[in-house]
């Protein structure tokens, strides 16, 4: 491990040095790369000189231990030997990880969708609390979230609501919430006070750029419509809403957010290479998309990743048998505890895989 982990320092200090030439920003495609090359290897070099440091003061306390005369230097020694092991002992799994091939879409942005499953108007209403979750939790780890198309509900929420999702590592962070989201309450739609399950269905997909998913624009079919809103009251009276299909595969994506034709059609074409990129991604590892699709499933009662249970505040992420009991604030946005236990089983997974 030592060995490669000086390959990878010196590899560091040399992107370090390629960046730092005057021709580097000429090519802001390599400079890019570069870049993001130089941060992902530095999160690694960091750890490092702390291993190596740590490794020294270890050598360091048990020559002060086989050599000192002097008790309570010895006694000294011996007490930090003791800090020290289990900290070579974290650093080493930390490095570990880190060193693990990461998934290249992690640093993606996402295309996340909602949609209400089974449970009426209240599925609805949860799906549009979902929306606000993430809206919040992007705030929190400021990431842009931007509005693609949606479907409102009739009692409020959304039939169906597609977002964007830019910033640092956003797939890596929301990759783990693709699956069938259930929650219990006493719906506002209830007379009687009785406790619902509804359901609601997210799919978190990274967003695939033109280098990843190569569209013939003769294989989409254009179609454009006026914008609506609830009850299909028209929002203008320019046909600025804009649908595509891509013939081949029969997917579909629509636009009608902005009031530009052109700026509806980017977006649409925006999820519809993501939605093609996934499929590919799927064909390329059967299992990963095994897995997605056991996760999404089709919105049913029984096919769920976590609960959120308003009687209880209780939240359950199913996967990893992780249970909190602060769904108030979770709803507010703070879903960090998931997200890091979630990759921590992913993680522990991996490095299973690893040894194997």
């Amino acid at each position: 491990m030592l060995e490669k982990l000086e390959a990878i320092r010196q590899r560091y200090d040399d992107v370090n040095e390629q960046l730092m030439q005057p021709e580097a920003m000429s090519d802001m495609k390599r400079y890019k790369s570069l870049n993001k090359e130089y941060k992902d290897l530095g999160r690694i070099v960091a750890e490092y000189r702390r291993y190596q440091e740590v490794l020294s003061n270890i050598e360091g306390a048990r020559a002060v231990i086989s050599t000192e005369k002097d008790e309570d230097f010895r006694e000294m020694a011996k007490a930090e030997l003791d800090e020290l092991l289990p900290e070579q002992e974290r650093l080493e799994t930390v490095i570990k990880d880190l060193l693990l091939p990461k998934d290249p879409n992690d640093s993606k942005d996402v295309i996340m969708e909602i949609r209400a499953g089974a449970g009426g108007d209240e599925a609805a209403i949860f799906a549009g609390d979902l929306q606000r979750m993430y809206m919040r939790y992007a705030e929190k780890q400021n990431l842009r979230m931007d509005l693609i198309d949606a479907t409102e509900g009739t009692s409020g929420g959304y039939k169906e609501i597609i977002l964007s999702v830019k910033g640092e590592d956003v797939y890596g962070k929301l990759k783990f919430e693709s699956g069938v989201h259930r929650v219990q309450r006493v719906p506002a739609t209830e007379t009687q006070g009785r406790i619902h399950t509804s359901v609601a269905s997210i799919v978190v997909m990274p967003e695939a750029e033109e280098l990843d998913v190569e569209i013939d624009m003769n294989d989409v079919r254009k179609d454009l419509f006026m914008s609506s809103g609830p009850g299909g009251q028209s929002v203008n009276t320019t046909y600025s809403a804009v649908r595509l299909t891509h013939l081949p595969t029969g997917l579909v994506a629509q636009c009608q957010d902005q009031k530009s034709q052109l700026k509806n059609f980017d977006k649409a074409l925006q999820v519809l290479r993501s939605r093609i990129y996934e499929i590919e991604l799927a064909k390329k590892n059967e299992a990963e998309g095994a897995q997605r699709k056991s996760m999404i499933g089709g919105g049913d009662r029984s096919d769920k990743i976590r609960t959120y249970n308003y009687p209880q505040g209780r939240v359950t992420d199913h996967r990893i048998g992780y249970t909190v009991y602060n769904l108030a604030s979770v709803m507010e946005g703070n879903i960090d505890d998931f997200v890091e236990q979630l990759r921590i089983a992913e993680s522990a997974e991996r490095l299973k895989e690893g040894v194997s």
